[in-house]
């Protein structure tokens, strides 16, 4: 907060002090008349505006002297407020008792105040959204390194399914060709069956021819066989 020099205070004075060396009873009853018409209320919090800071004067005029200055966006209490010059009594934080003009003195919350509220909910959105990027991104890597699980399962199973398929066409072409060898094996014996049948058959059958022939019939007698 700015706070004028000694010697302009002294020089302020001094005019203060010539002007009130005709002070009459008639500006006495209006001073009290000022008093009258100030209205009084309970001190509440109240903000310099932004954009400027003001001088604080010792009544409700800038008839006044000047006895400092408030900061732009400063926190103050508000005393009253006279509605005939527009000038209310407050008191700043450093505790000094004086007047503003009323249209400096607003109800927003400066942003001297609201800046670094909102430097801190900045700073604690940001905590927020570095925490949920951070898991976001484990999560995101687990459910990569998952699908990478996934894959290399996937891909063993293929292998595992391409070997079996090798196996099962091997034994499935191993069975095919223990079949036709079997039908073969079939063949050939039924075939030796048939031909040693047939050499049996004609075995017997030349037999036959041939024996009667080697053996000598016995003559017949007449009363029976010789």
């Amino acid at each position: 907060m700015i706070i004028f020099p000694d010697d302009i205070f002294n020089v302020t004075r001094e005019k203060h002090i010539y002007k009130t060396k005709g002070f009459t009873v008639k500006k006495l009853i209006c001073m009290v008349l000022f008093s009258m018409l100030a209205s009084p209320v309970f001190a509440q919090d109240r903000y310099i505006a932004d954009e400027l800071f003001t001088y604080m004067h010792s009544g409700p005029s800038n008839q006044y002297r000047i006895i400092g200055s408030i900061d732009a966006g400063e926190k103050i209490q508000l005393i009253s407020t006279n509605k005939e010059t527009n000038y209310s009594e407050v008191v700043d934080s450093r505790g000094r008792k004086g007047w503003v003009e009323s249209r400096f003195v607003t109800r927003d919350v400066s942003m001297a105040v609201r800046l670094p509220q909102l430097e801190k909910e900045l700073a604690q959105v940001k905590s927020k959204l570095a925490n949920a990027e951070e898991s976001a991104n484990a999560e995101k890597a687990g459910l990569v390194e998952s699908l990478d699980v996934r894959n290399q399962q996937i891909a063993e199973l293929e292998q595992n399914y391409s070997e079996i398929s090798k196996q099962l066409t091997a034994s499935q072409t191993e069975i095919r060709e223990l079949r036709a060898k079997l039908d073969t094996q079939k063949e050939d014996l039924l075939l030796k069956y048939f031909m040693y049948g047939g050499g049996v058959a004609g075995g017997g059958l030349l037999l036959g021819l041939i024996l009667p022939h080697i053996i000598p019939r016995r003559k017949r007698n007449p009363a029976g066989w010789a």
